[in-house]
């Protein structure tokens, strides 16, 4: 064969056999390749959000939000609005890692879900964007709500946010002198005493919140040897970070009590307060 046969057959065969090879699909790059590890795995969890098995979902959800990044979040938002109560109360969290408004807006229509295991989640996952829009739409939950537990969540959330405004209705929640006055007033509900676990989160979170608003009903239910020690001693805690000198007769007047947490709590709030009334409970 001469030379310059030889040397067109190796042009035609380096071009035209890889070209061909790749019109046939055995050298084109799968297009998955393209995708950055976390992309492929993002895109990998979608996928499985579109099972008919509701634990799949779920799963494919909890991955998502343990990724802790805006891109997965984003993903597990389709699951917000899932037919299983159980998929979007795990999305609540799972969305967390986007920009805090973002979040939010995505979770306000939760706290109205007809599933109360939803609205709880939405509400302690709304706490945690810690974002003012949740105010209003969180007191409501708290005044409203038929279930104690979503209340406890709306409270915690409120404290969370830690905004003057919820307040009142965290002191109205936890006082019983004054259940069916202000926001309890047009509420069947207000006529029985809150749940103790409401209560106490109620507490907790007036002490978060740190107004003075709520120092009337911190001291009612400290001097109330009828209400639960749990909610005492939150209610002793709230008042030592609130610092009110107005709270400091109640304050000594359970240095003595029978339960020695609740006397702690106290002396340590009253050395925050006044600590020439603080005696050490023995």
């Amino acid at each position: 064969m001469p030379a310059w046969a030889t040397l067109l057959f190796i042009i035609i065969f380096t071009t035209v056999v890889p070209a061909q090879q790749q019109t046939e699909g055995q050298s084109v790059p799968n297009a998955s390749s393209a995708l950055t590890p976390l992309q492929q795995t993002i895109e990998r969890e979608r996928r499985r959000l579109s099972s008919t098995d509701k634990e799949e979902r779920r799963d494919a959800v909890m991955r998502l939000g343990w990724m802790k990044r805006p891109e997965s979040s984003r993903v597990a938002s389709q699951a917000l609005s899932d037919p299983s109560e159980i998929v979007r109360a795990t999305a609540a969290r799972a969305v967390l890692s986007l920009p805090t408004e973002e979040a939010t807006a995505m979770l306000l229509p939760l706290l109205n879900d007809r599933d109360e295991f939803v609205r709880r989640e939405a509400a302690y996952a709304v706490g945690e964007t810690r974002s003012r829009a949740a105010l209003q739409p969180l007191i409501m939950l708290l005044v409203n709500d038929k279930e104690s537990g979503v209340r406890a969540a709306a409270a915690v959330a409120l404290g969370q946010i830690g905004d003057d405004a919820a307040a009142a209705p965290l002191a109205e929640t936890l006082d019983r002198r004054i259940r069916g006055s202000g926001f309890f007033s047009k509420i069947k509900r207000s006529k029985t005493p809150e749940n103790e676990f409401v209560r106490r989160a109620a507490a907790r979170s007036l002490g978060q919140i740190r107004s003075r608003t709520g120092v009337p009903a911190l001291v009612h239910v400290l001097s109330d040897e009828r209400a639960g020690d749990d909610v005492r001693r939150e209610a002793a805690r709230a008042l030592g970070l609130i610092a009110d000198p107005a709270a400091v007769p109640a304050l000594k007047s359970v240095l003595a009590a029978r339960d020695p947490y609740l006397s702690r709590l106290a002396y340590e709030a009253l050395l925050k307060i006044a600590p020439a009334e603080a005696i050490r409970p023995t």
